[in-house]
């Protein structure tokens, strides 16, 4: 089977965005270069490649096989050009990095410095929620992935890199507020709970079952900024990371509360699939990740 670099791209590109036109647009050509070009590539390889089902674009087997062995020969020609750039003493590539949205509120601040280090190194962030993550984690599609709690089904190398302390909040005129509690006395009290398969879910769920405590959940919120409103809005009480809150949650009118087996302690994880080799570029950013997010995180509690 014969086909070029560029066919191989712009399949890959097909098979991430799921339509002719946002392929064509991720690869700056027109929709006929892209149509013509798979169509050449699936002659080569004498089977259908995807189908067309209303609006819809789905691979055949054939195009799942080929999607797969695209990336991993893509990925390597990529490591190939970073090891020369790194032979030549430069530092150019691209560095592409999946993380579940809770990880949003603190990994821009930590590539601030990176990007300032490494201006020649391009950064693809794909924020998603942590099914997202897995599913990216499983085609092995970025270099890197950010999540609190790593699937235990899949043979993984992690590196914990921060403390992830999960805090309980209130709004800032609640009752309850400064006193010491027992989850007991949180029984009368409604909750607004992040989407099952969360990392923050899985988390609170594995707590109040080992403390034989059932919340009664108002809400099922995927989305920390749509939580931290509806706690500030008095519909209830909410678990969320403490990386979600200012340095001083008042700012946004809400009160960390004083509860019994509070905070719950998780750490961030910097994944990859066990024998991946990492690019250049990526062991140069987890590597930086490491030294600098702990500084980070002491400078931000000092502040308190």
């Amino acid at each position: 089977m014969n086909a070029t670099f560029r066919q191989l791209r712009l399949f890959l590109a097909l098979a991430e965005r799921g339509s002719v036109t946002a392929a064509a647009e991720a690869c700056h050509v027109t929709q006929p270069t892209v149509s013509m070009q798979l169509r050449e590539l699936a002659e080569a390889a004498g089977l259908p490649l995807y189908e067309q089902i209303g609006k819809r674009l789905f691979l055949t087997a054939a195009g799942e096989a080929l999607a797969g062995t695209a990336r991993a020969m893509l990925d390597e020609w990529l490591a190939f050009e970073q090891t020369l750039n790194a032979m030549k003493g430069l530092e150019q590539g691209r560095l592409r990095v999946a993380l579940v949205s809770t990880a949003k509120y603190f990994i821009p601040r930590l590539l601030g410095n990176f990007c300032t280090e490494h201006p020649n190194i391009e950064i693809a962030l794909e924020i998603l929620n942590r099914d997202g993550v897995v599913a990216r984690l499983r085609e092995n599609r970025d270099d890197l992935y950010i999540m609190s709690m790593p699937p235990e089904n899949l043979d993984l190398e992690q590196h914990a890199f921060l403390p992830n302390p999960l805090v309980l909040i209130a709004s800032d005129g609640h009752r309850l507020k400064g006193r010491h509690l027992e989850l007991a006395d949180l029984s009368a009290e409604r909750f607004i709970l992040r989407e099952r398969g969360s990392g923050t879910r899985l988390a609170c769920d594995a707590f109040f079952s080992r403390a034989a405590f059932v919340p009664q959940v108002r809400l099922e919120l995927g989305s920390n900024e749509a939580i931290k409103q509806a706690v500030a809005g008095g519909l209830g009480l909410a678990v969320v990371s403490r990386h979600a809150l200012p340095a001083r949650p008042a700012d946004d009118q809400l009160t960390i509360l004083n509860v019994d087996g509070f905070p719950l302690q998780s750490r961030w994880f910097t994944l990859y699939p066990r024998g991946k080799r990492l690019s250049p570029v990526a062991a140069v950013f987890l590597e930086h990740l490491e030294r600098t997010a702990l500084e980070w995180s002491e400078r931000r509690e000092s502040g308190l």
